[in-house]
């Protein structure tokens, strides 16, 4: 795990791989609360015995944000802010679902940090991409360049 304790350490970390997560398994219970909580009960994620029948995937798949929702949590396994007084979501660049992801599959973040553009002398906007992985599955996930606003 990489930890950034400053605008400068973010600065020397561009273009480098700060970290994997561990594996966290995407389950039906997840997929049907995170379906709760969003009101998105489309078929492919929550009817289990039509996802069986009718979807191409065989099974149902996790929502796309769902599999975006988890970055956050995964990646503090990668890296962490140290001596920041606050680190805020401050947005995304770019999203791509690129591989849908089956129930009970295994999911995990590769992060890598991407650009830092400093705001002022205590707080810089940090970009970093996060590849979301399938366990067994070449093709990723899913990719997003998140941007952290850090104030130091």
């Amino acid at each position: 795990m990489q930890v950034i304790n400053s605008i400068d350490d973010a600065v020397s970390l561009v273009g480098q791989e700060l970290g994997v997560s561990e594996w966290l398994e995407v389950d039906q219970k997840r997929i049907n609360d995170f379906a709760d909580v969003t009101g998105d009960h489309q078929w492919i994620h929550v009817d289990v015995e039509r996802a069986k029948a009718e979807s191409p995937y065989g099974a149902p798949i996790a929502h796309g944000f769902l599999s975006l929702s988890l970055i956050p949590a995964l990646s503090k396994d990668n890296f962490r802010f140290v001596n920041a007084k606050l680190v805020i979501n401050y947005g995304l660049n770019k999203v791509r679902f690129l591989a849908a992801v089956p129930v009970d599959s295994r999911v995990r973040v590769r992060s890598e940090l991407v650009d830092v553009a400093k705001v002022d002398d205590s707080t810089a906007n940090v970009t970093v991409r996060h590849t979301i992985e399938i366990d067994g599955v070449d093709k990723p996930a899913a990719v997003a360049e998140m941007i952290a606003r850090a104030i130091f």
